[in-house]
């Protein structure tokens, strides 16, 4: 008898392993059971995807959801939100919540909170601090965690690890790949008479390149001592980038959409405070050199660093006004619109939002399509132009740093584990689940992602 499935993905471009082909996909039970030519009739449903291209999800592993303590801005639900209707599959979470994620009753929280709410499947950073620092090697390995996270640098909350004696003896306990936050703390605290009240382009001048490098120079060398594994997140400096491409044994690199996209002075003239974020938009010849790392493979993932806060908020005056922008809605399609650009390929878009995703972090059976992986697919129209707005915005922020900005590419769909997440805007049921990481896994334990 012929094999059946629940539901079946007719006539899409995939993108795979094998290239760039139309062929249908079959899933059951929230896999990929099979890849090819497929009778309709074999499938409980069928979505016609002719015209359309079938990419492995996206999977955004660095977002801002706020909850608990910061509802107003975001909560779990509404972030995932804004991330199905943006063509994410899955993100991983910032523990810089109200309170942090550093223990693992507030993980297993941050679990509950989101399974079955969240659209999107998700797993949550443990934030390192002083006080946990002998815990983290188990709290890293519990279900639902995506690794650790480091503040060598103040952002939004009060994670803060900036001194050589914890930073060594976090890298020498854990073991899987740490993500950091890497601006040089002190160097902050010397120049905040930099900042110019009422003039947000100063925030660039405060949190310079040298605080980023000098900060990007001691963690390399700690991690290198201890054979730690770190990930330097939203790299914004073109010294940074050239560091990095001498350091790959011990560092990987993410950058962020705005990075590429957006650059000073004109950021701050068009948009304001809305612009503010750390570490800051650059100029050009730190974004060309960024493009440059991203070319030359230097660039490992790209990540949104999603971090809403309110238009109230922003309209206050610089610096008391809150550093971070909204980004996973808008990943997708500004990305594409590179690609349709020639900025980078679609082979590469692919490999920085999901493949890299997998293979840094360990994800289980996520990150490609593949017969016995999760259905996890962000379904996008090459051809279609659109201007991002405001209004499409699911987010609690209401608003994108991108609004009037006409792109290529669009997501028309998001599947997850097989379920239609989100199809031309129309929202479907929640049903997130924990992602999986076989670092995780009880020796000698099989499981499925």
């Amino acid at each position: 008898m012929a094999e059946t499935f629940d539901i079946l993905f007719k006539g899409g471009t995939v993108v795979n392993h094998t290239g760039e082909a139309p062929v249908d996909i079959g899933v059951r039970d929230g896999q990929i059971r099979a890849i090819g030519t497929i009778d309709a009739s074999r499938a409980g449903r069928t979505v016609d995807a002719r015209g359309l291209h079938i990419l492995p999800g996206v999977i955004d592993t660095q977002v801002h959801f706020r909850e608990p303590g910061m509802e107003h801005k975001e909560d779990l639900e509404s972030g995932s939100r804004a991330a199905v209707l943006g063509g994410v599959t899955a993100v991983f979470e910032m523990p810089n919540t109200s309170p942090p994620t550093t223990s693992a009753e507030a993980l297993a929280a941050k679990v509950a909170a989101g399974t079955g709410r969240m659209h999107c499947d998700f797993a949550f950073f443990v934030g390192a601090t002083h006080e946990n620092a002998g815990d983290l090697p188990q709290l890293e390995l519990l279900p639902g965690a995506a690794g650790v996270k480091i503040f060598a640098g103040s952002s939004t909350g009060n994670l803060l690890v900036d001194d050589d004696e914890t930073l060594t003896r976090i890298f020498s306990t854990i073991r899987r790949r740490c993500s950091i936050h890497s601006e040089w703390e002190a160097r902050l605290r010397e120049r905040l008479s930099v900042r110019r009240v009422g003039d947000p382009s100063s925030h660039s001048e405060w949190r310079d390149p040298v605080a980023a490098l000098n900060s990007t120079e001691r963690l390399l060398r700690l991690a290198r001592a201890a054979g730690a594994r770190i990930h330097i997140l939203h790299v914004s400096t073109g010294e940074e980038m050239t560091l990095l491409s001498h350091n790959k044994d011990v560092a990987t690199v993410e950058v962020t959409p705005q990075h590429l996209t957006l650059v000073v002075p004109e950021a701050y003239e068009r948009l304001g405070t809305k612009a503010q974020q750390n570490p800051p938009i650059r100029d050009r010849a730190h974004q060309d050199l960024l493009w440059w790392g991203l070319e030359q493979g230097v660039v490992d993932i790209i990540g949104s660093d999603h971090a809403p806060h309110t238009l109230e908020e922003k309209a206050g005056t610089y610096p008391a006004t809150p550093s971070g922008m909204p980004g996973v809605q808008t990943l997708v399609p500004v990305m594409l619109d590179h690609v349709t650009r020639g900025d980078l390929t679609l082979a590469r878009f692919v490999d920085l939002t999901s493949a890299a995703a997998q293979r840094l972090f360990g994800i289980t059976c996520k990150g490609r399509i593949a017969v016995g992986y999760d259905a996890d697919f962000t379904i996008v129209d090459l051809k279609a132009e659109r201007v991002i707005e405001d209004a499409w915005i699911g987010s609690k922020a209401g608003w994108t740093p991108f609004a009037g900005r006409k792109v290529q590419g669009w997501p028309i769909g998001t599947v997850v584990r097989g379920h239609l997440a989100m199809w031309e805007g129309e929202l479907g049921q929640a049903a997130g689940q924990p992602v999986r990481f076989g670092e995780g896994l009880p020796q000698g334990a099989a499981q499925r992602g």
